[in-house]
């Protein structure tokens, strides 16, 4: 063995202030915390989620009601701001389902790599975000 000897990495506590603004997180990171996030955010919205199913099948009337919430708005909220948070619901869906097919494969295969992890992230952004944008598109009637 030779006389220089590589040191050891030093591994410290990070200080929130400093150090987190310039970490960078990998994609797969952020495709965690999304699925988090994306279902919080379905099940604070499980309230507006049963109204709208409600509204949509109760009857012939209910359905005009909310066909016109989404065109013209409900009360003082116009109906962009309605088709906005039905896009988000959308996303929050679509993201949820999909990353969490992926945590699924991930743990059913032990031998999953990093590389492989990233490509998945990156993957389930693309579908999420993909077909988010379709049903978007066809929310806001482009087609």
């Amino acid at each position: 063995m030779t006389g220089t000897a590589r040191k050891r990495p030093e591994f410290r506590n990070i200080n929130a202030l400093t150090d987190l603004p310039s970490y960078r997180l990998p994609v797969a990171g952020w495709v965690s915390i999304l699925h988090r996030a994306s279902g919080a955010m379905l099940f604070f919205m499980m309230p507006f989620i049963i109204w709208l199913f409600d509204t949509s099948v109760t009857s012939e009337l209910s359905y005009a009601t909310f066909a016109a919430a989404f065109n013209v708005g409900l009360g003082f909220v116009p109906g962009w701001f309605i088709k906005c948070v039905a896009l988000a619901l959308i996303w929050a869906y679509l993201h949820h389902l999909v990353a969490g097919v992926r945590h699924l494969y991930m743990d059913t295969h032990h031998d999953v790599t990093k590389e492989f992890g990233s490509t998945s992230a990156i993957l389930t952004l693309a579908i999420s975000l993909g077909l988010s944008a379709l049903l978007g598109a066809k929310l806001f009637g482009l087609y």
